[in-house]
């Protein structure tokens, strides 16, 4: 690697060959817990295959012909001019003629380039590497506002209690590594001030952070992912460490904190070390080539498959599992498990991320203290709050494992909140990465009611790219490629602008040709609405006035949270609120919008389907064990409705500063209304 690469992409100067003699993936096989040395150790003992690099930038360039942003994300627009400016088809040229000290230096270079578009939906992820091994310090991080107003970063007062539950065998570990009088003290640093993070000041760490975590357009947003958090899961809350306690590549050994402990006059200096544990998705290995063979290469689930192909049982039998088992991006997708039937039929718009979506469970003395509703289902849960006028709807996924059944509670929820007095309503979407479009837009028209922001469309117009290789699709699909009507890109799954079904042969891709940054671009007429008629019935009455619904965050709300807030907040008046942040920096309730996520697998499923992977413009087969996400469909504006959404301003209508009292959900929300 050059001095420049490696300037450019902090931690990467920790990489170094291993003596070919010492096989170091087996010196860790089949332990739960390693040194992130160690673990890097054996990551980084692999060189550059030559044929491996070479297919899979050739399979990732070819797919970003499908991705709607490619272009737009070479130089978007205010308000975001300084926050998204990568041209991705150069930095895989770049990454074409560089040289690597390893292959896991090759997929790190990739991986950081996708991340500084700062698009959720949009990633190169390989389960060889990310969340191979997860890489925690039992000292998640907050930030707080004290009354005056001022701001300090500190050690989540609940930190011991979490690493306590959630790290039960390695907490010793790091009670031991403490040094002097701080040795097995480590419950004594919980509610510290922190003061200095590896000898900086810590927003330089938490800024540093920004720049490469990547998920989201507002720079304030990322700032927030480096601290601990919570969320709603499928099967109780959740705890988000943040990413300064839990990082998805095992590049940091350990850190350097000053810090002022609570009802201490006098400052600690000490150094803590990371720990590394195998991730949930892993494949257990014994030695270097074991782990190669069961977690680096092509599995039946990482490239499409020909849905009309029955020619022999093996077809027909991937076939079978294309529907029936989770797709290929699944690990990284940031939502609960879904029927993988569902995740096939319904258009879903999801962020991905590098770490997976969280299990540890929120300590029970932050959870609310009321009870939910009996009309809660998996990640939306229903409260009463104690003034009997609020409810409240936590929701941390716009995707559940039953979609009818979801679509039906979220109803008899907001109903059963009215019969009880409900007058107001607080929807918290903290930490929601999307789901189900037609959820999204479901929850819209049954808050509101039937007007013309909810019927027929409820959420944004969209439209797709329109390449020579997908105009190929649907014309296959138009003469009658596509019988069994399975497949995406044929015409009678989407409406016009006036939101009328095309016909089946319909070349509802015709391209409107478009020049974005300089750029020669296609993409498809303006398309409708795909949800309504709903599964459900519907309402005749709004449940809530718009005026009396606020919804609330910590920014981190993305894809169909996106398409459901924005058109609540500027279509409807909605007012919306962010919690937490740094005082000063302009704060954004929403982000990564898109229109429709997807992937090279279900691509792929598209091209092998309608029998043109053979066209030279087809991206060949993955080699390694890869995934890669993408925006398949952009959303238009409100404000500018011939302008993508996405790269429009979302601020927030107030910014709530967490205080110690504010962490806990049920005291929080409460206090977030009588104040507004």
């Amino acid at each position: 690697m050059s001095a420049g690469a490696a300037g450019r992409y902090p931690g990467l100067t920790m990489i170094n060959h291993q003596s070919p003699l010492l096989d170091r993936c087996a010196e860790i096989a089949g332990k739960k817990w390693v040194l992130p040395r160690e673990a890097r150790a054996c990551i980084t003992s692999f060189p550059v295959d030559s044929l491996v690099k070479a297919n899979i930038i050739e399979v990732v360039n070819k797919t970003l012909a499908f991705h709607t942003s490619t272009n737009y994300q070479i130089q978007v627009p205010p308000p975001f001019e300084n926050d998204v400016h990568e041209d991705l088809h150069a930095d895989l040229l770049r990454i074409s003629e560089q040289e690597y000290s390893s292959d896991f230096a090759f997929h790190l270079d990739i991986y950081r380039s996708f991340k500084r578009v700062n698009d959720g939906h949009c990633g190169v992820y390989n389960y060889c590497y990310d969340s191979l091994y997860v890489t925690y310090l039992p000292l998640p991080l907050v930030l707080l506002t004290a009354k005056d107003g001022s701001q300090d970063v500190y050690i989540a007062p609940e930190a011991f209690k979490v690493a306590s539950d959630e790290f039960k065998e390695e907490v010793e570990f790091w009670q031991q590594a403490l040094p002097g009088q701080l040795k097995g003290q480590l419950a004594s640093l919980s509610g510290a001030k922190v003061l200095l993070i590896n000898g900086r000041e810590p927003f330089f760490s938490v800024n540093e952070n920004a720049k490469i975590t990547g998920s989201y357009q507002s720079f304030a947003t990322r700032q927030n992912s480096f601290f601990a958090s919570y969320s709603r899961g499928a099967a109780g809350w959740s705890y988000t460490m943040g990413n300064f306690a839990q990082q998805v590549h095992p590049l940091s050994d350990s850190v350097e904190l000053t810090v002022q402990r609570a009802n201490s006059t006098t400052n600690d200096t000490f150094t803590l070390p990371y720990r590394s544990r195998f991730g949930s998705a892993s494949k257990n290995f014994t030695d270097s080539a074991s782990y190669r063979a069961n977690n680096c290469v092509a599995t039946n689930r990482t490239n499409g498959v020909d849905l009309y192909d029955h020619s022999t049982t093996d077809a027909v039998l991937r076939i079978q599992e294309y529907f029936q088992t989770p797709p290929s991006v699944a690990h990284f997708q940031q939502q609960p498990a879904v029927d993988p039937r569902d995740a096939r039929r319904e258009p879903m718009n999801v962020i991905m991320d590098g770490v997976p979506l969280t299990d540890i469970d929120l300590p029970e003395h932050l959870q609310p203290a009321m009870p939910a509703l009996n009309e809660s289902y998996s990640v939306a849960q229903f409260y009463m709050l104690r003034d009997n006028v609020t409810g409240v709807l936590a929701l941390g996924s716009f995707s559940a494992k039953n979609f009818t059944l979801f679509g039906s509670s979220l109803l008899a929820g907001l109903q059963k909140l009215k019969a009880d007095g409900a007058q107001r309503l607080i929807v918290d979407v903290t930490n929601n990465g999307g789901g189900y479009i037609c959820i999204a837009h479901w929850l819209h028209r049954i808050i509101i009611g039937p007007k013309k922001s909810t019927e027929p469309q409820a959420g944004l117009d969209s439209t797709a790219r329109a390449g020579p290789l997908a105009q190929l699709i649907v014309q296959t699909i138009v003469d009658g490629g596509d019988p069994e009507e399975l497949l995406s890109y044929n015409p009678i799954q989407w409406t016009n602008a006036t939101h009328h079904p095309f016909s089946n042969s319909s070349d509802w891709l015709k391209p409107v040709q478009v020049t974005i940054n300089g750029h020669e671009d296609a993409f498809s007429q303006r398309l409708g609405q795909e949800c309504q008629p709903f599964r459900w019935d519907p309402p005749d009455r709004p449940l809530f006035k718009p005026k009396d619904v606020l919804i609330v965050s910590n920014g981190r709300c993305a894809s169909s949270c996106s398409l459901f807030s924005i058109t609540m907040a500027k279509e409807d008046g909605v007012k919306t609120t962010v919690f937490g942040g740094k005082s000063g920096v302009p704060q954004e309730y929403c982000g990564t919008v898109g229109g429709q996520s997807s992937g090279f697998a279900d691509v792929d499923t598209e091209i092998r389907s309608t029998k043109l992977k053979n066209h030279t413009l087809a991206p060949p087969d993955f080699l390694s064990n890869s995934v890669q996400g993408l925006t398949w469909r952009l959303g238009f504006g409100i404000d500018v409705p011939e302008e993508p959404e996405e790269w429009q301003a979302h601020p927030a209508d107030v910014n709530f500063p967490l205080t110690l009292e504010t962490q806990v959900p049920s005291i929080f929300v409460l206090r977030i209304f009588l104040e507004f």
